[in-house]
């Protein structure tokens, strides 16, 4: 084990567990305004009016008329506005806020406004929306030949549903004004897209806005895209009442008009000659919901894994994200990849089936190896350790002997094994880093010899500040107490991108390493000094067509293999997990204890997506509106649980870091489904499948 991979003490997690860590709800409320957003309850309508009431003194209803800058909420593009302009186009669609200093008056007060709606048609399934949002296509090899050709053909549908993200605290902020300057600070997970998206809000200069990160009880993606939304609304309100804006979110409404996992619909169809798969055509449907968020990027990153981990010669791939009047989708742990991946393992494994042939081995035959050309004609550049993960996990579960014990079976509790092959890969497609991003650190070293880190790079729990203490201590050969590690405020730091798309370690991990580096070489003892680092594009990359998408579309990749075994009681539907094992490659582990928890969390959060979570819809509203109506998997349901790791190193991050927080979303379901169908004995095409859908899997089947 490298010595760097040994844990520390994680930062932070002693304030947590004392109860004395500082959320955004914990800031004193003296001179604040708690403000209330009033929501549309209809699908898609056009507004007619709205009757606030006489209001106290002290209390102040803002809407559209009060934005001084853009109605627009900068999430890679505008199209959704700050509030609602002249209709609504979702179930919680914002209209306006009401603020006041008694958060039970503005409560009674919201609920005296009066809206006059004309209801307008709706869709609520993207199959048959006509709006299309966002329209991708790719191919490699001769597609038409290799179906020309085939022995046979195989074509299904699949189909994923939304995830609800479920972290411990919900979105919230507060935005400050003072001087005609306004600080905003909260549950935020990309200070810098914050202040942007408050700039243009506002019409304020960047250089007036500061945003900083208050501690954050859990993320998983969900506060990528909203902290922009709720950081303008209460910007504004903060510009026009020159007072504090105190807006946080309660559950249930968190739940309701937040951003959820892009649902799905998958349609693969393989061409088989002599055994072999030798193409695929892949049509990809994202539901995107009412407005775009950030459904362009998980389209593609979804599109660009629709061969899976498999080495596929002949590939067609298009892929649409479509409007519907229901909440906008958005970012979530392995943001997009989970829903493709589930489709093409699913469609391997039956495809196996069909050609009576082990699902583990046919895929095997099929893998990528180092040096194959990707499905975007880029290359494979680092080793592909898939094979030698596949045999850890089949002998750390018996699965070859479960498997073939589980085929056929009657009575009442059966049991199936299920096993997933898959990849994410890590950082931003492409070359956003170089055109866009533009990462920068900072190290500041004080006349004590102690050094600061400088980074937009925020904690919310997944042990951020550890591991960059950890690479900084290691470089310039001091002891991790040497180091500090701020929440960032983007008044003091240097914009080295957001906390998304598994990169913060292998990219800006790697920026301080280097910065580290070059302060070692030029340290002055007695002295302060301050050394900068900017971001420098691997040269060995093909370089990534955004458009045509062809190319490099990642520097590299995090691999896993992932076994999960059930136990099914075919007279309640009850399915219970009596094992998980998982193997994962993210290179280096900067501090192990940190990276197993965090594919141990993913992990179960995968299989809870496979078995357990469904967001119920009705008439574009969300009824599992309660961590009671929405189950979620505790360490309870997945009692064996096994975590391996496996380590390739990657050249170009810390020590051979690669990315890691995303990767164990995205094999758990289509592992669950392969044992729910293990156990049944029949074809499953959906996640997640709960007990009521075994019930009538095996009603089917009886008629």
């Amino acid at each position: 084990m490298n010595p760097i991979s040994k844990s520390i003490p994680k930062r932070g997690h002693v304030e947590k567990t004392r109860g004395s860590a500082v959320y955004v709800c914990d800031y004193p409320a003296d001179g604040l305004l708690f403000g209330r957003l009033l929501r549309s309850s209809k699908a898609r309508a056009r507004i007619l009016s709205v009757k606030v009431p006489q209001l106290p003194e002290g209390y102040r209803y803002i809407d559209k008329k009060d934005i001084s800058g853009s109605n627009h909420v900068d999430i890679l593009d505008d199209n959704m506005p700050v509030f609602a302009d002249e209709t609504v186009e979702f179930v919680g669609d914002p209209i306006g806020l009401l603020a006041g200093p008694d958060a039970r008056i503005v409560n009674e007060l919201l609920g005296k406004i009066e809206i006059r709606y004309k209801e307008l048609p709706a869709v609520f399934d993207a199959k048959e929306s006509q709006d299309v949002f966002f329209d991708y296509g790719y191919a490699k090899g001769d597609i038409d030949k290799a179906f020309a050709e085939a022995d046979e053909i195989y074509d299904e549908d699949f189909e994923t549903g939304r995830q609800e993200h479920a972290y411990l605290e919900t979105n919230g902020v507060i935005a400050e004004y003072k001087d005609g300057k306004i600080h905003v600070h909260g549950s935020i997970q990309c200070p810098y897209d914050v202040r942007r998206a408050v700039a243009k809000a506002t019409g304020m200069s960047p250089q007036d806005i500061s945003v900083a990160q208050d501690v954050i009880g859990g993320g998983f993606g969900g506060k990528e895209d909203v902290p922009s939304m709720i950081a303008c609304q209460a910007a504004v309100a903060a510009v026009q009442t020159k007072k504090s804006i105190r807006l946080i979110l309660d559950r249930k409404e968190d739940i309701e008009t937040t951003s959820k996992r892009h649902s799905s619909t998958c349609k693969y169809k393989a061409a088989v000659k002599n055994g072999e798969i030798t193409g695929m055509e892949v049509e990809v449907l994202y539901d995107a919901g009412a407005y775009t968020t950030v459904s362009d990027v998980v389209l593609r990153r979804g599109m660009l894994s629709a061969a899976g981990v498999y080495s596929i010669p002949n590939l067609k791939v298009h892929g649409q994200a479509r409007k519907t009047n229901t909440v906008p989708s958005g970012a979530f742990r392995g943001f997009g990849d989970p829903q493709i991946f589930f489709a093409v393992e699913m469609m391997m494994t039956h495809i196996a089936g069909a050609l009576g042939k082990d699902p583990v081995a046919f895929k095997l035959a099929h893998t990528a190896k180092q040096g194959d050309t990707t499905p975007t004609n880029g290359k494979y550049h680092f080793p592909v350790p898939i094979p030698e993960m596949v045999r850890r996990v089949l002998e750390a579960s018996d699965y070859s002997r479960k498997r073939e014990e589980y085929k056929f079976q009657s009575g009442r509790l059966r049991k199936g094994i299920g096993m997933s092959m898959v990849f994410h890969g890590c950082g931003y497609t492409g070359s956003v880093e170089q055109d866009f991003i533009k990462p920068v650190v900072r190290l500041h070293k004080d006349s004590g010899g102690n050094v600061e880190i400088l980074t937009a790079g925020i904690e919310m729990g997944q042990g951020l500040h550890t591991v960059f203490v950890k690479i900084v201590a290691r470089a310039l050969g001091l002891a991790p107490e040497k180091i500090t590690h701020a929440l960032p405020d983007t008044a003091k730091v240097p914009d080295s991108g957001p906390t998304i798309a598994s990169r913060s370690v292998m990219v800006v991990g790697e920026l301080l390493r280097r910065a580290a580096e070059k302060l070692k070489k030029e340290w002055s003892d007695g002295e302060e000094q301050t050394v900068e680092e900017h971001y420098k594009h691997p040269e060995f990359l093909i370089p990534f067509d955004t458009k045509t998408l062809q190319g490099d579309a990642f520097p590299v990749y995090s691999w896993a293999v992932n076994a999960v075994e059930v136990e099914i009681d075919t007279l309640t539907g009850r399915i219970s997990v009596i094992g998980a094992w998982g193997s994962f490659d993210v290179g280096t582990p900067i501090d192990e204890g940190i990276v197993i928890g965090q594919m141990e969390g993913g992990f179960l959060q995968s299989i809870g997506w496979g078995m357990m979570e469904k967001v119920t819809v009705h008439s574009g509203s969300i009824r599992s509106n309660t961590l009671s109506d929405y189950m979620i998997p505790t360490a309870m349901d997945v009692p064996n649980l096994r975590v391996m790791l496996h380590v390739d190193e990657y050249p170009f991050g810390p020590y051979g870091a690669k990315g890691a927080g995303e990767l164990p979303h995205v094999g758990g379901a289509p592992a669950t489904i392969e044992a729910i169908q293990n156990a049944l004995g029949m074809h499953l095409n959906k996640t997640p499948f709960l007990a009521e859908d075994v019930i009538e899997a095996l009603k089917e089947v009886k008629e």
